[in-house]
């Protein structure tokens, strides 16, 4: 196995269209090209050494158009990998969303799933599929550190549940993705902070970063993060791709590092709606391993994307769209749901608690440092020194929340779900920003402790992000536009429990009337 870390090339906050128009004969053809490429030892100046296709190549394909073309035996799962791992020796050394490239694990997979496939055995859309996954996830003999100094190599002695539905669905695993330091807000100086593709100089994401910079720069054709406070949402929202942080319980945490135990889910992010159904729909599901997990049974979702969105209903409070964002992004927003009407959803008034930004934030910064500070016991304070700046301050705070400070926070959660929960009840899907905008980062900043990243925090938007932690709501996010300057805008759709179809048809159904998620970074 590969251990080594791949990194890549930055860009410019230019934007092209996604590889919708790609030819089968064309996507055999730049496969073939940049595979003999990487096993000649070449490096071409043009990804994929195919000058006639300019920046419309196979890197950017969603998941399901890949998926078919693996299906009809057009590509093999050997050419997909192996393009896929050339593209990020090429272009991962600036970008850093790589934590760990699993090369032959990568290779070996996708040999058998050839094999699988060519014997009639297909598994279903991801057989096959290079995707990547947030390195908080155990991985069997493969290390695992969620950004930890602590967890230096450690190797799982099993796999995290979500990686034996995705192996056994057939997902190749191309490696390990970037992440802060236990997930929180904080990178351990020994790792890497991933690149926005869009601008170097822009927010990434919090806790999710590297899964949500390797989507949006075609390193993986889905990933997996995780959102304890936003960390689906907020990479996804940076970085101009889709999003789904599902309803608490319905995908397994055993095997996947905590960060806090009642707040955290785990969570597909794709370059479109459909794909993150896709994976959805093989991550979730009942497990005895976790006793959180729900036995509700898992929609097909896939089948219910046809674009018909007329018994459905979105929710809208303007305030609430408004409250701390970019005049730009409201009219993004203005935009989505002006089209979803016009495509049939009926629009309901709702009262989102937006007020309560305050209480949100310090209600989950008491539960989440004292359930953290529970997380690492075995690790701190015994090994304080090797934990990095922010993350051992977050951490020293949760030792010093008291158990009677802990559930009067816990009282108060349940206080403000019961508001979220009421207005949620009366649709669909609420419709509002996702966290806000990127926005413009000091090189390293994330490096240092509470006061380095308290502008991070602040230009956070906490009523965004944090009701549907709270609550373990699902919420899916996916592009709606840029701004003047080329920077992504995101819009959020917040279902009630157990919503995620609704919330997907929803999304699909604006998708398909817009080009947004068809328009990548020109990495």
């Amino acid at each position: 196995m590969d251990n080594n870390n791949q990194k890549g090339k930055d860009s410019d906050n230019g934007h092209c269209s996604a590889a919708n128009c790609i030819s089968r004969r064309d996507a055999t053809r730049i496969i073939s090209t940049v595979t003999a490429g990487a096993c000649s030892g070449l490096s071409a100046p043009s990804i994929f050494g195919a000058e006639s296709l300019s920046s419309d190549d196979i890197h950017y394909a969603t998941l399901s158009e890949v998926s078919e073309l693996l299906g009809s035996r057009e590509i093999s799962s050997v050419e997909l990998t192996e393009a896929q791992l050339a593209r990020i020796d090429a272009v991962d050394a600036e970008l850093h969303s790589y934590a760990l490239v699993t090369t032959e694990l990568a290779l070996a997979q996708a040999r058998q799933a050839d094999r699988e496939i060519a014997a009639g055995n297909r598994r279903g859309p991801l057989h096959g599929v290079p995707i990547a996954v947030k390195d908080l996830c155990y991985t069997q003999g493969v290390p695992t550190e969620g950004g930890l100094k602590v967890y230096e190599n450690f190797l799982p002695a099993f796999d995290a549940t979500v990686m034996t539905k995705l192996y056994d669905a057939g997902a190749v695993l191309l490696g390990k993705l970037n992440m802060t330091e236990g997930a929180m807000v904080g990178y351990h100086r020994d790792f890497e902070i991933p690149i926005n593709p869009w601008g170097e100089n822009l927010f990434a994401g919090v806790s999710s970063s590297g899964s949500g910079v390797a989507t949006a720069a075609g390193l993986c054709y889905a990933s997996l993060g995780s959102d304890t406070g936003g960390s689906i949402r907020l990479p996804a929202m940076a970085n101009g791709i889709v999003g789904m942080k599902p309803t608490y319980g319905r995908v397994s945490r055993y095997g996947v590092m905590p960060l806090a135990e009642s707040l955290d889910h785990i969570g597909p992010m794709t370059r479109s709606v459909s794909d993150a159904a896709a994976v959805f729909q093989v991550i979730a599901g009942r497990d005895v391993n976790d006793p959180t997990s729900l036995n509700d049974e898992v929609p097909n979702i896939l089948s219910r994307l046809d674009g018909d969105i007329s018994s459905l209903r979105i929710g809208v409070d303007e305030s609430f769209v408004r409250l701390g964002s970019p005049e730009g992004l409201v009219m993004a927003i203005q935009k989505v749901i002006n089209t979803l009407q016009s495509i049939g959803a009926t629009l309901v008034e709702v009262k989102m608690p937006g007020e309560f930004s305050q209480q949100l934030r310090d209600t989950w910064v008491t539960i989440c440092s004292y359930e953290a500070h529970k997380a690492h016991a075995v690790t701190y304070p015994s090994r304080a020194n090797e934990y990095g700046e922010y993350f051992r301050e977050f951490l020293r705070s949760g030792s010093e929340v008291s158990d009677s400070d802990y559930n009067a926070a816990g009282s108060e959660r349940r206080r403000l779900n019961r508001i979220f929960e009421t207005e949620l009840s009366k649709v669909d899907a609420v419709v509002c920003p996702s966290g806000g905008v990127p926005f413009e980062i000091a090189s390293g900043s994330q490096y240092g402790g509470m006061d380095a990243i308290s502008p991070v925090l602040s230009s956070i938007l906490p009523h965004n992000s944090m009701p549907a932690d709270f609550a373990g709501t699902p919420t899916l996010t996916l592009p709606c536009g840029f701004s003047d300057e080329g920077v992504p805008y995101s819009v959020q759709l917040m279902g009630p429990r157990l919503g995620e179809e609704g919330i997907c048809r929803l999304g699909y159904a604006y998708e398909q009337t817009m080009d947004w998620h068809t328009r990548h970074p020109a990495v």
